[in-house]
């Protein structure tokens, strides 16, 4: 019990030391008043294939830590990041199976990318809210008022945001996927394990419907 919980204290300060670092030095993509680091929310994905405990410490770790290096809009919707976090690390404890697929593309698993995209609405509305509460408020860049509402808070970070949430997972699965080939990823673990039982009980249902 003391080893899993060292074990998972380390993942887990990997992960937020991961995501602070990431939007410091990965490239940004630039559009009108928004922008978007790639990879930004790649290690909170990582965390969410490891626990719901895990995924709850990065969200948190990572918000308080833009307090400390960032302004406090960027911290907020960090900290926002905490409600798809908990809701998709649950739901992948669940459900880890979903991580499978017969194609080498995850792109092609449609279980996997239809639960990607529903965390991804979750994701983006929850900073919408964030960034929405701060531009009635008159604290977002002038810039930002400048194309209005809709086209630099709606679809700039509500449905950029989606889009970037989508790219993100994606890279964090193929990131997991590889990893879980050599070390002990729980949800992947499990997947295989219910996999293999599901493999091995075949040929007896086979025989029963015969």
């Amino acid at each position: 019990m003391k080893k899993n919980s060292v074990r998972h204290l380390t993942i887990a300060a990997l992960l937020v030391a991961m995501g602070i670092i990431i939007p410091m030095v990965m490239p940004r993509i630039v559009i009108g008043p928004a922008s978007f680091t790639l990879a930004s929310h790649v290690p909170l994905f990582l965390a969410m294939f490891f626990s719901p405990g895990i995924a709850v410490a990065v969200s948190l770790g990572t918000g308080f830590g833009f307090f400390l290096s960032a302004t406090p809009i960027i911290a907020i919707r960090a900290l926002s990041h905490l409600l798809f976090a908990l809701i998709g690390a649950f739901y992948l404890q669940k459900h880890p199976t979903i991580v499978l697929t017969k194609n080498k593309l995850v792109l092609f698993n449609g279980r996997f990318q239809l639960f990607n995209f529903g965390i991804g609405l979750i994701h983006s509305a929850a900073e919408l809210a964030v960034v929405s509460v701060f531009y009635t408020m008159g604290n977002m860049p002038e810039t930002y008022y400048a194309q209005g509402y809709m086209h630099s808070i709606f679809l700039l970070m509500g449905i950029g945001g989606l889009i970037h949430s989508l790219i993100d997972y994606n890279i964090a699965y193929f990131v997991a996927n590889a990893l879980s080939k050599q070390f002990d990823i729980p949800v992947f673990s499990q997947a295989k394990k219910l996999e293999q039982v599901k493999v091995n009980n075949l040929p007896q249902e086979i025989e029963a419907q015969q």
